[in-house]
């Protein structure tokens, strides 16, 4: 450092010129002057931080935390709210500073390899925390890992939502960093966020690296189907098949394609709910650490600002997020989570609207399932902002809606177009012009989705493409009651090339939670034939969002509801119409009708036995998937914290 730089450090300093320690007025004669004059001014820094970050920044309203801790009105039981926590060093000079109680909402552990990372990366939000001024105190969520989870995941979403409702309402927390990653995570802290409604940020634990075999790219979840159909036409044997699957899960982090963890994630930061830039971030990345830090920072800045999740997710942040998950090709899982969480903060949306606003728009991500590539070339190319970027020049993004950091959209995203137009298409030269999906009914069932990007080429000639016909196509069914029946018979069942597969019984009432199983390969006689695309598949249950198959999914109301899908039988005609929207059963009416009346005088369709008791309680308290598989009676409850400010105290 010069003399010149070290008397400018010193009249920039708060502390008056004549007093400052570090000024020379110039008389620096050696390196050791240097030395010292470099030493002290890292120390006056190391001072200003420390004063900074004890400085009170005074909240619009009195901390939530004070009806802990901060009682007047009996000192008594103030003792007993703190004196707990000091057993393990935290001060009480600490707690009773008024500084702000920030929740950090841990979702990784042993039993959930996709979060594990955020036991790493709690530590950076901690610091940030402290760094803003703020008291952290981490706590576990309970855990959801996708991969190993059985029968399924989705089960846990609901438990998490309502484990962490309950925790965020009952402790003195002011805030909380919600700690998201592996797919149902991120909907699970969402909702409960919008439940509880204080002051809520996401932190992603970001995608893996880069899976390859060899010089190929390998995607999590996306290489499973892909290898199964290997498997089927004798190409691999069975460790073929194995060393193939794990190779496309490389490194800590959740889903490196385009499934549901990475879309979760980018449409949390679409929402405003997440820093810009946070959700591409692969977990190994340095740059990961950085936002947490930066994360933890941020937080404290929202509980003094008094920014809520309902500030935040408004009507247009969720038309935002439906826009950008067309953008990015993201998962057939999104909609389901998304109602769900505009279900809990009180915002009007359903499905009409992911047609109505989503479909129509470009696909501008080439990104596995969709398209090519994988997670780090996605983050390097810009990551979200760069995809929101070419959305909102083009008009089609509210660009005045408020994010986490106090910033609008336009603030965060403008201008900020990738370089690397292999990957982020320009939005009039995207990869796909008519994404999205389609909101279908009928006689079938009353609500559906279809995926539109991931429609291969082959599929759509030899199905979409009559002239006589134009994006439609009549074909006979085969119906499997559950993912074993379609094993016992996929290479039995009269399947040829222009059958089209029905699974049922696999809703959230029917497996219970609405499984990822309704994803199916064609038998592997068709595919040794040389079969050229994947059969169309119709379900009641969900598709993992690795899966390019063109399904039509989430169909309500479900078999185990007795919906219309409980009378289908192999051989039934199924109209498929998607410029109408409309999927019929070619079959009378008199003949559904006498369908009908057999199936409710045998009691109805026939559903595996709960078999745990939070199974039952699911089941009796769950919606369809058209509207967001919630709880019913908990939508009740809505901006907890402000209709029910303070709990009654517990001694």
């Amino acid at each position: 450092m010069t003399a010149r730089a070290t008397e400018e450090a010193c009249n920039s300093c708060s502390t008056h010129t004549e007093q400052c320690e570090h000024h020379t007025n110039g008389n620096v004669t050696d390196i050791e002057d240097y030395r010292t004059e470099l030493s002290t001014l890292r120390a006056r820094t190391k001072e200003l931080e420390e004063q900074l970050s004890n400085l009170q920044t005074e909240p619009s309203k009195p901390l939530r935390s004070a009806q802990w801790l901060n009682r007047p009105d009996d000192l008594a039981m103030s003792a007993l709210y703190a004196d707990r926590y000091m057993n393990y060093g935290l001060t009480a000079e600490e707690l009773l500073s008024g500084k702000p109680i920030i929740g950090v909402a841990q979702s990784g552990s042993d039993l959930a390899p996709c979060n594990q990372y955020h036991t790493t990366l709690a530590k950076r939000v901690r610091e940030g925390i402290r760094t803003a001024g703020g008291i952290a105190i981490e706590f576990p969520t309970h855990p959801i890992q996708e991969s190993s989870r059985r029968p399924t995941a989705t089960l846990d979403r609901n438990l998490s939502y309502l484990g962490l409702v309950e925790l965020l309402y009952a402790y003195p927390f002011d805030g909380v960093v919600l700690l998201t990653g592996c797919d149902k995570t991120t909907p699970a802290m969402l909702m409960a966020a919008a439940t509880m409604n204080i002051p809520s940020i996401c932190l992603n634990v970001g995608p893996m690296l880069n899976g390859y075999d060899r010089k190929s790219l390998i995607g999590s979840g996306t290489v499973v189907w892909k290898a199964r159909e290997l498997h089927a036409t004798g190409e691999l044997d069975d460790t073929g098949v194995f060393n193939m699957v794990t190779k496309g899960t490389p490194s800590v982090g959740h889903c490196n394609t385009m499934g549901t963890a990475s879309t979760m994630n980018a449409l949390a930061e679409a929402l405003g709910m997440a820093l810009p830039g946070s959700a591409a971030i692969p977990a190994p990345y340095r740059e990961r650490a950085q936002c947490a830090y930066k994360t933890g920072v941020q937080i404290v800045e929202m509980v003094h600002a008094d920014r809520k999740p309902s500030d935040i997710m408004t009507r247009e942040a969720f038309e935002n997020a439906i826009v950008v998950n067309t953008a990015i090709g993201g998962s057939t899982n999104a909609p389901i989570h998304l109602c769900a969480v505009a279900e809990h903060i009180g915002v009007k949306l359903d499905l009409d609207d992911w047609d109505r606003i989503g479909h129509g728009l470009p696909l501008l991500l080439n990104m596995q399932p969709a398209g090519e590539w994988l997670g780090e070339e996605y983050y390097r190319a810009g990551g979200l902002q760069a995809i929101q970027a070419e959305l909102l020049e083009q008009g089609r993004l509210h660009g005045d809606a408020l994010t986490a950091n106090g910033k609008t959209v336009k603030d965060n995203v403008a201008g900020k177009h990738s370089w690397d137009r292999r990957t982020i298409k320009e939005y009039n030269k995207p990869l796909m012009r008519d994404a999205g999906f389609l909101h279908l009914n009928g006689n079938l069932f009353d609500s559906a989705i279809m995926k539109t990007s991931v429609i291969s080429d082959e599929f759509r000639k030899a199905f979409l493409e009559n002239p006589e016909d134009p994006n439609a196509f009549e074909c006979k069914a085969v119906v499997f009651d559950g993912p074993e029946d379609y094993h016992n018979r996929i290479e039995t069942a009269d399947i040829d090339e222009r059958t089209i597969l029905v699974m049922r019984g696999v809703g959230p009432l029917g497996y219970p939670g609405a499984a990822e199983v309704v994803n199916m390969t064609a038998p592997g006689r068709l595919l040794k034939a040389g079969l050229k695309y994947s059969l169309p598949c119709i379900g009641d249950g969900r598709q993992s969002g690795t899966s390019g198959s063109p399904s039509i999914l989430n169909a309500s109301p479900e078999a185990a509801a007795n919906g219309n899908l409980a009378i289908l039988r192999d051989g039934d005609v199924l109209r498929v119409d998607l410029t109408k929207r409309k999927v019929n059963m070619l079959v009378p009416q008199s003949e559904i009708a006498k369908r009908r009346e057999e199936l409710m005088a045998a009691g109805g369709y026939k559903s595996v036995e709960s078999h745990t008791p939070y199974q039952d309680f699911f089941r009796r308290e769950v919606g369809p998937l058209s509207e967001g598989m919630v709880f019913e009676r908990a939508t009740r409850f809505q901006r907890v914290a402000q209709r029910f400010p303070v709990p009654r105290d517990n001694h």
